[in-house]
């Protein structure tokens, strides 16, 4: 997510760190850059413009030209500006109403507005609520099946109606169908459009004047850059959406419908599509998303997301064998299904500080945790407990099951060996009353 974007504006900010002092001339030469940056980022030029001269006003000054150390406090400056332009601070669903709340989410076809229904009905569910999606996309092919299978996948009821009925009465019996069932919040899947045209525009009028939403989010695919700026434009005059989702920001985009859209609509983005998974959906917090863009990692997201991996019970279980030193492959196996529920391996390490520019370059082989697997669960029940009786001929049969060498396997057990150790020195720190509070995952 931000690659390009991250790895040239720490460029831009080397070359000021390499200045014995900024004056207002090398200062306009590095927003000269940033400018530069943002238009390659796809960045519609009118923010880009606004944003430098902003982030200029702030950092041409005795403050920032009198500080210690004048370079960090301009990459203060850019971070805070950064913030600014794409919210401040997290908007979350608004769901205030009484019940049904109806949620409807609109867009360009292709922008994965389907699969978003979905996410949003998992994340909703999650924290206790009783969705139902719609579908109310007549018009794609498949649509209305796409969605009954991704509801199924989810466990959320999808509302359906008989080929040919008109969508807006399908939004409306679906509203009837969540007040009498007690189902809360509904979410609509109304049809995408290729292009912005009057007849399917008036379609989510009329859609939005049935139903009288309390959130109309706006989907847009985060790779179109400045094409999603304009489709931005054109649906916010016409259906005024309330809330902006940002799909595929886990692709190689460059950021442009990110820094752009918040600007040019008012309308803060609440939600960022990660993955293709149900599960790939995140709320946007915009610092967060600035200090990720300037490679200073998002330390909060990623405890979260530990957080959210790991049962209460089963971290005092672990902390129990850390204190006896009794850490063996079965638990190796809890820790790694326990990172591979936090996301794609790469997106954690992005959250890390200091790591983008340590990892640059590197392939992350998410296949590795297959092949551990395949390893581990290849041993009898009573090599996974106790590793040292692990001889010549168990390692070749291990491999032979496995479908690994020999090398991989003797490669895991020597990295297993090492973690034990590793778990008695923690087990006594622990002990000593430096508990843990974060999982150990390798």
């Amino acid at each position: 997510m931000f690659d390009r974007l991250t790895e040239k504006l720490e460029g831009v900010f080397k070359k000021l760190r390499g200045r014995g002092k900024l004056t207002e001339a090398n200062i306009e030469e590095a927003l000269r850059q940033v400018r530069r940056v943002l238009l390659d980022a796809d960045v519609n030029y009118k923010v880009a413009r606004s944003f430098v001269a902003r982030v200029k006003e702030r950092a041409v000054g005795r403050e920032v030209l009198r500080s210690i150390t004048p370079a960090q406090q301009v990459i203060k400056v850019v971070h805070d500006e950064l913030v600014h332009l794409m919210g401040d601070q997290h908007r979350g669903l608004d769901l205030p109403g009484p019940v049904p709340n109806v949620v409807m989410l609109v867009g360009l076809q292709g922008s994965g507005k389907t699969t978003t229904a979905a996410k949003l009905a998992r994340l909703v569910k999650s924290q206790g609520r009783r969705p139902l999606l719609v579908a109310a996309d007549v018009y794609r092919p498949a649509a209305v099946e796409q969605l009954c299978v991704l509801g199924e996948s989810v466990g959320v009821s999808v509302h359906r109606a008989p080929e040919g009925t008109d969508p807006v009465d399908i939004c409306t019996g679906a509203v009837d169908r969540a007040r009498l069932e007690g189902l809360d919040p509904v979410i609509l899947d109304t049809a995408g459009r290729l292009h912005v045209d009057e007849e399917r525009m008036g379609e989510a009028v009329r859609i939005r004047e049935a139903v009288s939403p309390v959130e109309v989010l706006f989907v847009a695919d985060g790779m179109t850059g400045q094409d999603a700026v304009s489709a931005a434009s054109a649906f916010y005059e016409q259906v005024r959406f309330t809330g902006v989702v940002l799909t595929r920001l886990d692709s190689d985009t460059r950021g442009g419908a990110a820094l752009s859209i918040r600007e040019v609509t008012g309308v803060p983005i609440k939600f960022v599509g990660v993955s293709e998974k149900v599960d790939g959906l995140e709320p946007f917090h915009p610092d967060r998303m600035a200090s990720r863009i300037l490679g200073m990692g998002d330390i909060v997201t990623l405890a979260e997301k530990a957080q959210e991996a790991v049962e209460v019970e089963q971290a005092r279980a672990f902390q129990k064998k850390l204190r006896t030193a009794s850490f063996t492959f079965d638990d190796f196996l809890e820790q790694i299904a326990q990172v591979r529920k936090m996301g794609p391996l790469d997106q954690i390490l992005e959250m890390m500080p200091g790591t983008g520019k340590a990892l640059k370059g590197m392939q992350v082989d998410e296949d590795a945790f297959v092949h551990i697997e395949a390893i581990v669960l290849s041993m009898t029940r009573a090599e996974r407990a106790n590793p040292q009786i692990l001889n010549g001929s168990r390692r070749r049969r291990i491999a032979r099951g496995s479908g690994r060498s020999v090398q991989d396997v003797n490669r895991l057990v020597k990295q297993f060996n090492s973690m034990q150790k590793m778990m008695k020195r923690m087990g006594r720190m622990e002990a000593g009353g430096r508990g843990m509070s974060m999982p150990f995952f390798g």
